[in-house]
């Protein structure tokens, strides 16, 4: 082992993860509460002890290195430990202590803090760190080993994950109350082809799902308008732009108060399970073991807290082969 690669410190190794982090000298040294030059001087001191450069321009844009790579996988690892440290010591000292990196798809974000609270009720001492993404971006993101857990529904299968279903994600068709299809009592999707379907951005997993499940139905949508969140989606249809197939979840208010009204479709629900996500072999922090704990014996109850955001729906629904 290089004897230069001892003198690293901590410090120096924050300051470099917060330049990966935002592809910026400036941005990091906002975050860190340094000035610019600071930061400058902490990379030029690691640079020294690493024995290469970490960082190029090319043209406006920073980016990392080989060594840069290496280093911040390194560091992850680093502060991966002692953050399973603190954690353990806070176990041994009768109460669970840390913060919870969870990565959730943008489908999830309404229920997820409902979750998260009923499981601090148990350990009021833990913290979150929330990141909300499309489908595509948790793909990128279980790559990087960012997160200690994923929840995201169509797990990738090509992929070393360990994985748990535990809550349906229903998608159901939406349209306003003066809609025209509002007015039948019985709906195929086939019918839903002649009006406007409002679509989330590529890389979206309710696009994906709905788009397979159209395509097996044979309903194809000519006239289709790209939004690109399910807050501006919804809007949309609010705003008599279109119809959309969103997930209940997204919508429940919305529903509840009459603003918008569940289409009568009998191919839908389209039901899709919501999943806790890890990589296989990664051993858990303490605080991630006892979420995806409390997730498992929980699940009778999480299912009822999951009821109590919904509005009363009629229709069975229909699964989707390979969502797990």
């Amino acid at each position: 082992m290089r004897k230069t690669l001892l003198r690293m410190t901590l410090r120096q190794l924050q300051v470099f993860r917060a330049v990966c982090e935002h592809g910026s000298y400036s941005r990091a040294a906002e975050e860190m509460a340094l000035t610019q030059p600071a930061v400058s001087l902490q990379i030029r001191q690691l640079e020294e002890l690493v024995g290469q450069p970490l960082f190029e321009y090319v043209g406006k844009k920073l980016y990392l290195t080989e060594a840069a790579e290496a280093l911040k996988r390194a560091s992850s690892d680093i502060f991966g430990r002692l953050e399973s440290l603190d954690m353990q010591l806070s176990d041994l000292q009768g109460s669970l202590q840390g913060q919870l990196n969870l990565c959730v798809e943008s489908s999830a974000k309404y229920f997820i803090p409902h979750l998260f609270a009923e499981f601090r009720r148990q350990y009021p001492e833990v913290s979150l760190n929330l990141t909300v993404v499309n489908h595509a971006l948790v793909v990128r993101r279980l790559t990087q080993s960012r997160d200690d857990l994923m929840i995201m529904s169509q797990v990738p299968q090509d992929m070393a994950l360990d994985f748990m279903p535990f809550l349906e994600n229903p998608i159901i068709a939406v349209a306003p109350p003066d809609h025209p299809l509002c007015e039948a009592d019985s709906l195929q999707l086939q019918d839903l082809t002649t009006y406007p379907l409002l679509i989330r951005e590529s890389g979206s997993g309710t696009r994906r799902a709905c788009e397979e499940y159209c395509h097996q139905k044979r309903a194809h949508f000519p006239n289709t308008l790209e939004i690109g969140s399910l807050e501006s989606q919804r809007e949309a249809v609010l705003a008599d732009l279109g119809i959309a197939l969103l997930p209940r979840h997204a919508v429940r208010l919305e529903l509840q108060h009459g603003l918008l009204r569940e289409l009568p479709v009998a191919e839908l629900p389209l039901q899709r399970s919501w999943c806790v996500v890890n990589i296989r072999g990664r051993r858990l922090s303490p605080v991630a073991q006892a979420f995806v704990d409390f997730i498992r014996t929980e699940r009778a109850q999480i299912v009822k807290l999951a009821e109590r955001f919904q509005p009363s729906h009629a229709g069975s629904g229909k699964n989707l082969a390979g969502s797990a």
